[in-house]
C-alpha cells in the first residue's frame, strides 16, 4: 500500500505557467507566491505536512497522472516546507539539478486545473 507523503490543491495557475509546462518546467509555490513568480507558477493552498524526505522511486502525481521521482535536489525540501516551492523538470535526464529541483519521467506535463490535486505518493 502506497503512504502519501504530501499533498495540496491547485489554487491558481499563473498566465505564463503553461508556457513552463510546454518546456517541461512545472513550478509550484504556496500561497502566497512573491509576485513576481506568480505568472509561471502553479499556486496550491491547503498543503499537508511533509511526511518523510523524497527519494528516487517516489511518486509524484499530478492532473491525474503520474511520474517517477528521478532525483531530488539537496534544497528542494526545505523548499518544500518552508514556501511550498518546488520546480520539477520531466524527461530532462540532461538538465544539472538544480538545489531546488526534482528531475522526473513521465508522460508531457499537461496545464492543470482550479482545484486538482498535486501529491507525492511514497514508493
Amino acid at each position: 500500500m502506497s503512504t502519501t507523503l504530501w499533498t495540496t490543491t491547485i489554487a491558481q495557475v499563473g498566465g505564463e505557467a503553461g508556457e513552463m509546462i510546454d518546456a517541461g518546467v512545472l513550478i509550484l509555490f504556496g500561497d502566497p507566491v512573491p509576485q513576481a513568480l506568480a505568472d509561471i507558477s502553479i499556486v496550491h493552498t491547503g498543503a499537508s505536512a511533509v511526511s518523510r524526505a523524497l527519494q528516487p522511486g517516489d511518486v509524484f502525481e499530478f492532473a491525474g497522472r503520474s511520474y517517477t521521482v528521478d532525483e531530488v535536489g539537496g534544497h528542494a525540501m526545505t523548499n518544500l516546507i518552508d514556501l511550498g516551492h518546488i520546480v520539477l523538470y520531466v524527461n530532462q535526464p540532461d538538465q544539472k539539478l538544480l538545489p531546488g529541483a526534482i528531475k522526473v519521467t513521465g508522460p508531457v506535463f499537461d496545464v492543470p486545473a482550479v482545484g486538482e490535486t498535486i501529491s507525492f505518493v511514497g514508493a
